[in-house]
């Protein structure tokens, strides 16, 4: 596996975190709040188990991003990021409308941000993957 993959892998993961924070985090923690019935009783001390998805996922979709790479720049990567988003999101996001009694608007924003999420993790891949890799400098 090249270093691109692996940087990607990286990009991507940091990228995600971020994302999941401020989507999760801050947009719609008084959703989640508002809902506490709903949820585990123990539910704080699972989400570890969202940072290995995160790290699982980033690694899979710098994997394959690069199987398919053909560098054509950032349009590509914004093709890759939506089928991705497309995949993902929509049985995440209306999977959990069907067993889980949230409102659907909850399902909605689920299914928009993540497939913002994953637009901007397939840019990130092309502008990894475009990088060009730095050039030794000259013997003297």
């Amino acid at each position: 596996m090249n270093k691109k993959v692996w940087s990607g892998f990286i990009a991507v993961f940091i990228v995600m975190e971020i994302l999941e924070f401020i989507v999760n985090g801050l947009i719609l923690m008084s959703t989640y709040n508002s809902l506490a019935s709903l949820w585990r009783p123990d539910m704080m001390s699972k989400l570890w188990i969202y940072h290995v998805i995160y790290l699982i996922t980033s690694f899979m979709l710098s994997f394959l991003f690069s199987k398919g790479y053909e560098g054509k720049g950032m349009g590509e990567g914004l093709r890759y990021g939506f089928y991705m988003g497309v995949l993902l999101a929509i049985p995440m996001a209306y999977g959990s409308y069907a067993m889980i009694a949230i409102p659907y608007s909850l399902a909605l924003t689920w299914f928009v941000c993540g497939m913002i999420e994953y637009i901007i993790a397939g840019l990130v891949l092309a502008w990894v993957f475009g990088m060009k890799p730095k050039e030794a400098a000259p013997a003297s």
